[in-house]
């Protein structure tokens, strides 16, 4: 349904006929480890996050996994080989 709260005019699946149905009847607003996200948005009541109504709490245990501004780095450990183990495998 349409958001009527905070998010007017936008599509949002927490809204139902009887008004917003989650915690507190309202979307939270960004917090700062948000900033530069291509998923927040401005509205005239502050600026939201699409992906989520609480952004706090996708940033409470660490990297918001939605966030688009983050980038993830992957380290490769390199194993050294002993040489006469590995003729030994041949």
């Amino acid at each position: 349904m349409i958001c009527t709260t905070v998010r007017e005019g936008e599509e949002c699946v927490f809204m139902a006929a009887t008004g917003c149905k989650y915690n507190g009847g309202k979307c939270e607003p960004v917090v700062d480890a948000c900033e530069g996200c291509n998923r927040s948005k401005t509205f005239e009541t502050g600026s939201y996050c699409d992906a989520s109504p609480d952004p706090a709490l996708k940033w409470k245990n660490g990297n918001c996994n939605l966030a688009t501004h983050v980038k993830t780095t992957v380290e490769v450990k390199t194993q050294k080989i002993n040489p006469i183990k590995a003729s030994k495998r041949r």
